[in-house]
């Protein structure tokens, strides 16, 4: 667990990653020699323009230094999420970045999807679907727009590359809780 200051850190680490693969110079506080950025961390760095998603990408797992994480993470969300257009230079004062910290992934048992669906907290838990090739995640804030955890899976499963209505006792499921700070 960080505090608010560490996590504030984290943003304006991120922030300034992008303002400078971006050419702009931008100074950031950070003391990027201490001792819990050096600790292994798996993030998500959320980009929104307006509102509206404009890049996500993380690690599931924590196998890097946080600070190294975070760096990537924000560079990816940036410039190479392949659901958009890098960010431009001229846009980037109306980028909101956001950084979550997830907690270690835990493997959910389940005898049916209802009793999966049933086992899932919304708003609360971030979800891993696996189903052999077929990977995917929603981030716990995921659940402000689809609330319903039917709703929630079929996205999830959809955007793993399954279809909508598919099951199978063998798929995987695991939950995650982040801490998150926005800029």
């Amino acid at each position: 667990m960080l505090n608010t200051e560490q996590g504030l850190q984290l943003v304006k680490l991120a922030h300034q990653a992008i303002s400078r693969a971006l050419g702009l110079q931008e100074s950031v506080d950070v003391d990027l020699t201490a001792d819990w950025l050096q600790q292994p961390g798996a993030t998500f760095v959320t980009l929104t323009k307006f509102e509206e998603l404009r890049g996500c990408i993380g690690s599931l797992e924590a196998w890097r230094p946080l600070r190294d994480d975070v760096v990537h993470n924000a560079l990816a969300a940036a410039f190479s999420d392949p659901r958009f257009a890098p960010v431009s230079q001229s846009e980037w004062s109306d980028v909101r970045v956001e950084v979550s910290l997830l907690t270690p992934a835990q493997e959910l048992h389940f005898s049916s999807e209802a009793d999966a669906l049933a086992q899932l907290r919304p708003g609360i838990d971030g979800v891993i679907l696996e189903y052999g090739l077929n990977r995917g995640t929603f981030l716990p804030q995921v659940w402000d727009s689809l609330p319903e955890p039917q709703q929630f899976m079929t996205h999830l499963k959809l955007k793993a590359g399954l279809p909508a209505h598919f099951w199978n006792n063998t798929l995987k499921l695991s939950r995650y809780e982040v801490q998150k700070w926005t800029q």
